[in-house]
């Protein structure tokens, strides 16, 4: 269970963040959440989709890792291939939280970062520290807090941006059947992308008002994603192969 503490330079003074990758630090996912203040970086190399959250019925952007829940087609022997880490993936431990702190005389709402002690990555032995010796920010520290920055800002205008892309009718579900080889068949299944016949047919003022926004770029940048698929496809591929040839040498 994750345990949320205030972080201070105090009670956390000599902790660490492990920062390999892995199953054991709940790196095996098939997706993670991913934000419009990232697409620009994510599209090189991840297909970018939407999903529907069951509880608000809001709109969250993520980022498809592997083919199954547990399947994450950019983790190998400890390390994440790809050159830009999903902010979700990067945070690790670490939540941005809300404080009612008294500037200048009034009650504002200061954001303030959290840690979960119970997170697999925090320790008091390996890893990057958090706090200098004399009790500054390590730049790990300050990195972490621009991650979470970015994740916060890009949370507060996806919710603005899918709700006018939808609006406008351009979210439409996905189909992803991929059939891999003779044997093998994977289907994701409630993945939503922008429809771009739809988007080719607005009308000038819709146009002009997703374009306004800042939301425009962001549709197009999802599309140009699309093409990683295929990235992913291949890398399952093999590992099947991998996999097989493990098991017909094991005869």
């Amino acid at each position: 269970m994750a345990r949320y503490e205030l972080l201070n330079n105090v009670s956390h003074k000599d902790l660490r963040i492990a920062t390999g990758f892995g199953p054991e630090f709940g790196d095996d996912v098939g997706m993670v959440p991913a934000f419009p203040s990232e697409f620009a970086e994510l599209q090189r190399e991840y297909p970018i989709f939407l999903r529907k959250e069951p509880e608000q019925g809001t709109w969250q952007s993520v980022a498809l890792l592997g083919f199954e829940q547990r399947e994450n087609l950019f983790l190998r022997d400890g390390r994440w291939h790809a050159s830009y880490l999903p902010g979700a993936a990067a945070k690790g431990p670490f939540l941005i939280g809300f404080q009612e702190q008294r500037i200048d005389g009034e009650l504002r709402q200061e954001a303030v970062m959290h840690v979960d002690v119970e997170h697999p990555r925090v320790n008091f032995a390996v890893g990057e520290p958090v706090f200098l010796p004399q009790g500054g920010n390590t730049p790990y520290l300050d990195h972490m807090a621009d991650v979470l920055r970015g994740i916060r800002d890009g949370s507060a205008f996806g919710s603005g941006m899918f709700a006018a892309l939808d609006a406008a009718g351009l979210i439409q579900p996905v189909t992803l059947n991929v059939q891999l080889d003779g044997q093998h068949r994977v289907a994701v299944n409630g993945l939503y992308g922008i429809d771009r016949e739809r988007l080719g047919a607005l009308d000038a003022s819709t146009l002009h008002a997703l374009h306004r926004a800042g939301y425009l770029e962001g549709a197009y940048l999802m599309l140009a994603s699309l093409h990683n698929v295929r990235r992913l496809m291949a890398e399952k591929q093999r590992r099947l192969r991998v996999q097989e040839a493990a098991g017909s040498s094991g005869h």
